[in-house]
């Protein structure tokens, strides 16, 4: 497949979710007797997941029929304009703001579903498959359009939201398509580049969170806390930056939606701990509850970061040793974490201690396939 490179159009579209992620984020600021409400964490998962999907539509169609041109851009740019509406209207009461963060969302799935159609116009002959799979596309879209227009006379006549049932739309119809057309694979030295940017500016706001952690003058507490809250960070970056330089096969062939699917879940995780960090400077946030919290934000990084890293040569070995050992590492982390979450101080230097020991676990994990990959690299050189 030939190289295909992030464009400069693509970074520029992204600035728009760095916001989002900051906005959806704020819904979790909301505590109600020591810890976040139900609701409100069902509201920041939507909104979340809601920003994800359009991402993936946006960057799945980039990556396969993206020209940089300027029909495109315009697309984009209108695509940045509604964009501010649902980041305006992510609200942990809909209110009014219910139906502009709707009319927005659907707008978006049309203005991208149309951009499906013309590629039929923009070919002359097109082979069957290739005919197919715009078409499922461009229909997937259109269908969860209307699902999402479909909530706004609900809403106003009977006050009920479910936005939940377009985004269970956008994953069934994207699983069915994904089984449809498994040859139809995609660029995936683009697609995991964009998908790493994205992951990118989600650490960022993981890194915004951290400042909190510098307050307090140039004291011994407070280079404590910063220290060890930035070595978290940093340790929770270099693991995914060791599967992305050295493990990921990023010349394999896939419809890339396992690898995007995995992701959403890794931006969540990595998001709840951004929230976690946030906690921990809370003294309204109960102490047991931000604690458990973080621990749970982890796991499910590493959880879905593991999953990630199968995407690899074939023949590396399981390493089941090394999955057992992280199991017990992480259930001791938790029990410590749980054991002295009244004393921050120790609280914190475990979770950094166990956040550099799963890296350690990582690299011995998938030491064989980073071989194996730089190996193939001097090849080519």
């Amino acid at each position: 497949m030939n190289e295909k490179k992030v464009e400069y159009i693509e970074l520029i579209y992204d600035l728009i979710f760095v916001y989002l992620v900051g906005r959806t984020n704020s819904l979790m600021h909301v505590v109600e007797n020591g810890f976040f409400g139900i609701g409100i964490f069902e509201g920041y998962i939507i909104s979340t997941i809601v920003i994800l999907q359009i991402w993936n539509h946006s960057t799945l169609f980039i990556n396969r029929y993206g020209r940089n041109g300027v029909a495109e851009h315009v697309f984009l740019f209108i695509n940045m304009y509604l964009l501010y509406f649902i980041g305006i209207n992510t609200q942990s009461d809909w209110g009014t703001g219910y139906i502009a963060y709707h009319v927005a969302w659907g707008l978006i799935l049309i203005n991208i579903g149309l951009q499906y159609l013309l590629q039929l116009r923009r070919f002359a002959v097109l082979c069957e498959e290739e005919r197919k799979y715009i078409i499922g596309h461009a229909v997937l879209l259109f269908i969860q359009a209307v699902s999402v227009f479909a909530l706004i006379p609900l809403f106003a006549a009977f006050g009920i939201a479910i936005p939940w049932l377009p985004v269970v739309i956008g994953f069934v119809g994207g699983f069915f398509n994904g089984r449809i057309h498994t040859d139809m694979s995609v660029n995936f030295e683009h697609l995991s580049e964009r998908v790493m940017l994205y992951v990118v500016f989600t650490f960022g706001e993981m890194i915004v969170s951290l400042a909190e952690y510098f307050e307090g003058g140039f004291t011994v507490n407070t280079l404590y806390f910063s220290l060890f809250a930035f070595l978290i960070v940093a340790g929770l970056l270099i693991s995914y930056g060791y599967l992305y330089n050295y493990v990921i096969d990023r010349e394999q062939r896939t419809t890339g939606k396992l690898y995007m699917i995995l992701h959403i879940f890794l931006i969540i995780a990595l998001n709840n701990i951004s929230i976690a960090l946030e906690y921990m400077k809370n003294p309204e946030v109960g102490t047991l509850e931000k604690h458990i919290f973080i621990i749970i934000s982890f796991f499910a990084y590493y959880i879905f970061l593991f999953a990630i890293g199968w995407h690899t040569r074939e023949g590396c070995p399981p390493g089941k040793s090394v999955l057992v050992r992280t199991c017990v590492m992480s259930l001791a982390a938790a029990f410590l974490i749980v054991l002295f979450h009244d004393d921050p101080r120790v609280s914190i230097a475990v979770s950094a201690a166990y956040i550099y020991l799963m890296f350690v676990l990582i690299v011995q994990r998938w030491r064989p396939a980073k071989l194996l990959k730089c190996a193939e690299n001097a090849e080519k050189t």
